[in-house]
């Protein structure tokens, strides 16, 4: 009995002409910086699975992303796209394996001593500048034997990351290597993203992360958060105190160890019209803030010791109260709204510790993410109190009222929102 060897006519999905010249190029190694949902990772899927489909039996070919569950993202885009007749999948390893004997691996880069010991014939490392630099140095010693092609994709983030370095070679003209820069704009030109959708995103996030989320601009590692590209965004927002109008948001920061426990309020214009900043025992603090807030929402940093404290108000004061937890994710979402609103000028405060504060302000790109936090030896609480109580509010245009949303009933708000 004879058997009738399997014909298969392929045709390359549709990319357009900046994203299969990004990826189709014929380098070795490929870096693509790219605008997030430009098509980077379609078109790897794409140029990943037709090396694949040209393999032969055994061999392997590689995705590789910062986690477990980003790789499980392109698994599922990539069984998708493949006619069910044609692999077998295995969910626990998150395998495809094609009709012809090769194998399709997608690989959390979180423990780079898991990527040792396989020979690779084709590999793409996905959201390189969040991937740790082992694992990089892991995935070179997979295709050193077999000479296999090498996608390097990603969202640029900072510029001290292995990521980074290594596309500046590329760009320089090393040998073997080709770079391309993927931008929103070459997206909106190709149809696959809207200029309106792109222009929201841009009023709602800081000048230098848009910068590297659509322009695939690499921000410095360091340096202040709130002035924005022209430099002057804090002093842009200077005003007085606003003393006459009524709050209609607090923002709480209290005090840990020598800090001090700072309060702002907000009124319906989003400029600052209560400033309290001291240094007492918990229960004088307590019942001070309870004092100061009565009936009006207030966002408390319920981080630690704050916990609680925020307790006992939420008890005296009831569900104006908000609790707010700080940790990276969450510190780094709080001061990223405040840079927006300081960047577009919806909010006003008075000269002052307040301004000498955002001012000193840091941000610093490390390998798990973004810290934000003052110099050593000074102080970000009247930071942190203004970033809780722009949380609280929704601004529109500086000439629209600030609108307050209804508080939403936990002690987990930081926590809660830590995807970002």
């Amino acid at each position: 009995m004879t058997t009738t060897p399997l014909k298969l006519e392929y045709t390359r999905p549709a990319l357009y002409p900046k994203q299969e010249a990004a990826v189709f190029d014929l380098a070795r190694w490929c870096y693509i910086e790219a605008s997030t949902k430009s098509g980077k990772t379609v078109g790897c899927i794409v140029w990943l699975t037709e090396l694949a489909l040209y393999g032969t039996e055994g061999q392997n070919f590689w995705w590789v992303a910062p986690v477990y569950s980003q790789a499980k993202i392109a698994y599922r885009r990539t069984k998708r796209g493949l006619p069910r007749q044609l692999y077998t999948s295995n969910e626990t390893e998150l395998t495809i394996t094609l009709f012809n004997g090769a194998v399709m691996w997608f690989k959390s880069a979180d423990n780079p001593d898991n990527l040792y010991g396989e020979d690779v014939y084709g590999l793409v490392i996905d959201e390189a500048s969040r991937c740790k630099a082992e694992a990089w140095t892991a995935c070179v010693t997979t295709i050193t034997a077999t000479g296999g092609p090498v996608r390097i994709i990603g969202n640029v983030k900072g510029r001290k990351n292995w990521a980074y370095q290594m596309a500046r070679r590329a760009e320089a003209g090393e040998r073997d290597s080709a770079y391309h820069r993927i931008t929103a704009q070459d997206a909106i030109d190709a149809g696959v993203l809207s200029w309106e959708g792109v222009e929201d995103a841009r009023s709602k996030l800081p000048d230098n992360v848009a910068g590297e989320l659509f322009d695939a601009i690499a921000s410095d590692d360091e340096g202040n958060p709130f002035n924005g590209l022209a430099g002057d965004a804090i002093s842009r927002c200077y005003g007085v105190l606003h003393s006459e109008r009524e709050p209609v948001c607090w923002g709480w920061d209290l005090a840990k160890y020598n800090d001090w426990t700072v309060g702002i309020a907000l009124d319906h214009l989003g400029d600052v019209c209560r400033f309290e900043r001291f240094q007492r025992p918990w229960e004088e603090t307590t019942e001070t803030i309870a004092s100061l807030v009565g009936s009006t929402k207030a966002v408390i940093d319920a981080t630690g010791v704050g916990d609680p404290i925020v307790e006992r108000l939420i008890r005296k004061l009831g569900n104006n109260v908000e609790a707010y937890v700080l940790t990276g994710p969450s510190k780094q979402r709080l001061m990223e709204g405040l840079a927006v609103v300081i960047q577009s000028q919806d909010i006003s405060y008075p000269e002052g510790v307040i301004s000498q504060e955002l001012e000193s302000f840091e941000y610093e790109y490390t390998r798990t993410g973004v810290k934000y936090s003052a110099p050593e030896g000074m102080w970000d609480d009247c930071v942190t109190a203004l970033g809780l109580v722009v949380s609280g509010c929704t601004f529109g245009a500086r000439s629209s009222e600030v609108i307050v949303p209804s508080y939403r009933g936990d002690l987990t708000h930081g926590v809660a929102q830590d995807v970002y």
